[in-house]
């Protein structure tokens, strides 16, 4: 018979009454035929697939309304699994032959029920032969003692799911056995209905209510399409391999499947085909592409658009645009008292002298050239003609996108191994709701859940006890407490799970368990997404974290993860939040869009927190509180509406190589302790700081510790470059990752384009060295209060919007070895006590250095050049010393004395200060240049600091000694030299 002979829709149509058996047939006649039956997908073998009374919809319980790829497949599936229990025996033996004949033709089939051969199970049961089937009629079948298994059997339940009941405890003594359409409940003397210690049973489309499934290694089970009710679970004790396929598990008074202990060593017949059985499921996306769109309602069910994380490109002009922000840095802190608020008189001055001398402009024959300074390349154009982050006007362009979980598995050979490993209880595909708790791992138990949904919980999983968890694709939400918990040395993978709105922590890690998170969504949660605290360890990779209401990571009490290259966003408070001496390892993370701090050290909080992208925070970018502590380095931290990184005084973190820019206030602050304009957030009070492990963060302020300690430095001239020389290099641990310090250090950074490069209004001392602070809206560097030694030492102050450095009354500060050049204020506005050493000043649009009020200073052997004010002003009733600096001219049209100090100062004294001015009979003669040594800051690496241990991302170096010698005499014919 052709099968064109006829329309294809009439065939569909007559091979729709065929029953499977003839279906198989028609498949085996040809080619043709065999396309035929397969395109009956939607219609006959859908048919088949849902009359099938040993099996429900391929997709239920969590899916029902979605159909499966293929019926045909779904079916076939079940037909295979089905058949797991009949295929034990010894392998080729004659006894095997005949048992097998005797499975296929000698089987015979009893029916237990009013008015069939038996009316109770026991009774069929006592004369049953080795697979044979019993059918149990509708009804209720009780038994008042436990009922032995001894012989392979399979009972099945006649007619729908519910009409027949078993009030009986069954133990199974035989190698295998299986049970089909049954409703099992507990009888009087014992919540277990069924248990098994060494053979396998295999349990199709049944109901447990209020009962409990246990099973004893090496005994195995296979479950399908099952429902858990009214307190039932499932006991696993030392299993090798079981598996629970499609099972609903609901209204748990404990956990739902519990597992416990190692598997045993001993293995029964079924567990090499259950092992087969689980490699032929097909992946199931069930939830791993269920996550929530950030800024959707929490319940919805729909990808983020940025899912995919792709590269976002935004101009500095979109980020205001954006976040509301102008380009005159609103909300920067400018005290009213603060000098650089107002330009000063001079300042003022030089400005119209400017404007009024266009005709005449500052040549580049008088300017003396700057740029090949110690930091200069971080400013020169790169090889494919693109500016550098320090130079461009625009903030990064693009953040890198997270690894995939395949990406993830090449690198990573532990997480391989785990994803392959089939040891233990096999989840797939199961529902958990409406209960106390899920799944319960404990005493080294292993257990893997795939494409499961966990909802409405007090938790979904619980690992503890040196147990293993394998978790992929698996929803995890609305938990009443934390999604997953993990304690006392547990471990495990888990990967690609849609982990939200939980109560608590998505995932909360405990006391040494160390599991490996990557490529998750954990999102909208009502508290943090991941929790690491306890000496709690683990590696957080690749995951999105955002929505949630407090930190998007909380590592406190000694927990010491690894959390790279997440994508950590839109979160209600901080991004990172270490505190209470959490630590961490926190590397090539985009924390971006958090309402508070991208990161949040306090507390003890000493993470290492190295190449982060921090970025487009409603706060700052990275606050260091009270106590906390860590290495900073290497990261980006632009364009957030408040700072680029607070810090607290009492604070001693070390900041290394960062690009700080494009922040809104200012690049870098540090703020003493009591000082009243610091925000709630930046005192811990953001959500949730309480309530995590007790004492967790009340935001509290607490008193400093060594707050009133005496400060190791003094002020001799020598004697400060000596002191953090020695900061640098007397500790053993100066060629690890990590240096002791003593200090607050700040060395090797960009901070470029903030509305103040580096603010400083602090009671501890603090180290900045070798920074470039350029083309900041407002000053590059102002010091408004520090009790303690600040030491500004070999930075590069570059073209910022208004003076280079000012230090305001009472300060304590030391400029030594610094470049400051093209500030559009006073290079250096000095009010304070202190010292200015070998510094170049050179062509700022204000005085060179300013020194005013009653400070008491040493200005000594720097080399300056205003471009129209003076070079040197001493205002008002300074003390001090000012010598062997060397002054030169800027503008030919500057009528400025290049130094200059108020009559009747007779406690300043002013000795060996040389002035070079231009010869205007000369105009051929060459330019001034900066020699022995070339423009500061230099460019010579410190004493007992090697390359490799430097800021990968900068390269920015420092000097050990600063040399600034002036050659006595005229440097050439053109020049004439003033000696005062």
């Amino acid at each position: 018979m052709e099968v064109g002979s006829l329309p294809v829709e009439l065939w569909r149509v007559i091979l729709a009454y065929l029953p499977l058996p003839d279906l198989g047939r028609c498949c085996q006649v040809c080619r043709a035929w065999r396309e035929l039956i397969i395109s009956l997908d939607n219609t006959r073998w859908r048919q088949l697939c849902l009359g099938c009374p040993e099996c429900r919809h391929p997709n239920w319980p969590s899916q029902p309304h979605l159909e499966p790829p293929s019926w045909r497949e779904a079916l076939k599936q079940h037909a295979l699994a089905t058949r797991t229990w009949t295929q034990n025996g010894p392998d080729l033996q004659s006894s095997a032959c005949l048992l097998f004949f005797r499975r296929r033709k000698d089987r015979r089939v009893w029916h237990v029920g009013p008015g069939c051969e038996f009316e109770t199970l026991r009774g069929a049961l006592g004369v049953v032969g080795p697979y044979d089937r019993v059918v149990l009629h509708p009804g209720v079948y009780e038994e008042q003692a436990e009922v032995a298994l001894k012989v392979p059997v399979e009972l099945v339940g006649l007619g729908r799911l519910g009409e027949v009941a078993l009030l009986v405890c069954m133990e199974q003594q035989c190698p295998t056995a299986r049970l089909c359409n049954l409703v099992f409940m507990p009888p009087w003397f014992s919540t277990v209905v069924y248990k098994t210690s060494w053979g396998h049973v295999q349990l199709d489309n049944c109901n447990f209510e209020g009962a409990q499934l246990q099973i004893r290694g090496p005994g195995t089970c296979q479950a399908r399409f099952c429902s858990f009710s009214q307190g039932s679970s499932a006991h696993l004790l030392g299993v090798v391999l079981s598996l629970l396929d499609s099972c609903d598990f609901s209204g748990s008074d404990t956990a739902s499947v519990t597992v416990e202990g190692p598997p045993v060593s001993e293995r029964n017949w079924a567990c090499k085909h259950l092992a087969a059985l689980a490699r032929t499921f097909p992946s199931c996306g069930v939830s791993g592409n269920n996550s929530r769109s950030p800024r959707g309602h929490q319940h919805g069910g729909h990808q983020p658009p940025g899912s995919n994380v792709k590269k976002e490109h935004m101009s500095t002009e979109d980020w205001q645009r954006r976040t509301g922000i102008d380009a005159v840095c609103q909300g920067t802190v400018i005290e009213d008292g603060w000098s650089d608020g107002e330009h000063s008189e001079g300042e003022e001055e030089s400005r119209d002298g400017e404007k009024t001398n266009t005709k005449n402009p500052f040549t580049l024959d008088y300017k003396i050239p700057c740029d090949n300074h110690g930091l200069s390349h971080l400013l020169k154009p790169q090889a494919d003609g693109s500016l550098p982050l320090a130079s461009s006007p625009d903030p990064p362009p693009s953040t890198p996108e997270p690894l995939t979980l395949q990406q993830e598995l090449e690198r990573d050979p532990e997480a391989q191994m785990l994803a392959a490993s089939t040891l233990g209880c096999i989840l797939r595909r199961c529902l958990f709701r409406e209960g106390k708790g899920g799944v319960h791992l404990s005493n080294y138990g292993q257990a893997r859940l795939e494409g499961s949904v966990f909802r409405g919980l007090n938790y979904a999983v619980r690992c503890i006890q040196n147990s293993t968890i394998v978790m992929l694709r698996n929803e995890v939400c609305e938990c009443r407490a934390s999604g997953v918990f993990l304690r006392l040395s547990a471990q495990g993978l888990i990967a690609e799970n849609n982990i939200h709105s939980n109560g608590e922590a998505g995932l909360d890690i405990r006391k040494g368990a160390n599991p490996i998170i990557v490529c998750n969504k954990i999102h909208s949660g009502l508290r943090s997404g991941v929790v690491v605290l306890g000496n709690g360890k683990g590696s957080i990779r690749s995951n999105q974290i955002y929505n949630n209401k407090e930190a998007g990571v909380y590592i406190l009490f000694s927990g010491n993860p690894v959390v790279s290259g997440n994508h950590i966003f839109q979160g209600q408070a901080a991004g990172i939040a270490i505190n209470e001496n959490g630590r961490g390892m926190i590397t090539e993370n985009v924390i971006k869009e958090n309402q508070w701090g991208g990161v949040d050290i306090r507390r003890g909080g000493d993470p290492i927190l190295r190449n982060n992208y921090i970025c487009y925070g409603f706060s700052d970018g990275v606050v260091v509180g009270e106590r906390g502590r860590g290495l900073i380095e290497g990261n980006h931290v632009y364009c957030n509406k408040g700072c680029g990184v607070w810090v607290m005084s009492s604070s001693l973190p070390q900041l290394l190589g960062n690009y700080i820019t494009h922040n809104c206030m200012y690049g870098l602050a540090v703020f003493c302790r009591k000082d009243p304009e610091n925000i709630e957030a930046r005192e811990g009070n953001w959500p949730g700081q309480e309530g995590i492990g007790g004492e967790g963060g009340s935001g509290e302020r607490r008193g400093v510790e060594g707050e009133g300690r005496e400060g190791q430095e003094n002020l001799n001239e020598e004697g400060e470059l000596f002191a953090w020389e020695s900061d640098l290099d007397s500790e053993d641990e100066r060629h690890s990752a990590r240096r002791s310090i003593s200090v607050a250090l700040v060395e090797s950074n960009c901070m470029s384009y903030n509305g103040v490069g580096l603010y400083v209004k602090s009671s501890e001392p603090l180290n900045v060295f070798a920074n470039l602070v350029n083309s900041n809206r407002g000053t590059g560097i102002a010091v408004l209060q520090s009790s303690q030694l600040t030491r500004l030492v070999t930075n590069c102050i570059l073209e910022n919007g208004r003076g280079g450095v000012t230090v305001e009354k009472d300060c304590r500060v030391e400029l030594r070895g610094n470049g400051i050049y093209e500030n559009s204020g006073h290079g250096v506005s000095f009010s304070g006590n202190g010292q200015v050493v070998e510094n170049d000043v050179v062509g700022n649009r204000g005085y060179g250095i300013q020194v005013s009020g009653s400070a008491d200073i040493k200005v000594l052997r720097n080399r300056i050049q205003p471009a129209q004010g003076c070079g040197i002003a001493v205002l008002g009733p300074v003390k001090g010393v000012v010598h062997d600096n060397l002054l030169f001219q800027g503008h030919p049209g500057n009528k400025k004395t290049l130094l200059h100090m108020d009559p009747g100062n007779d406690s300043c004294v002013l000795r060996n200060n040389s002035i070079l001015r231009h010869n205007n009979s000369c105009s051929s003669a060459p330019p001034w240049v900066l020699e022995n040594p070339p423009p500061r800051p230099l460019a010579s690496s410190p004493s007992g600091l090697s390359s490799s241990q430097y800021p990968s991302r900068l390269g920015i170096s420092m000097t050990t000694r600063i040399s600034a010698t002036v050659e006595s005499g005229c440097h050439s014919g053109s020049m004439f030299c003033s000696i005062l």
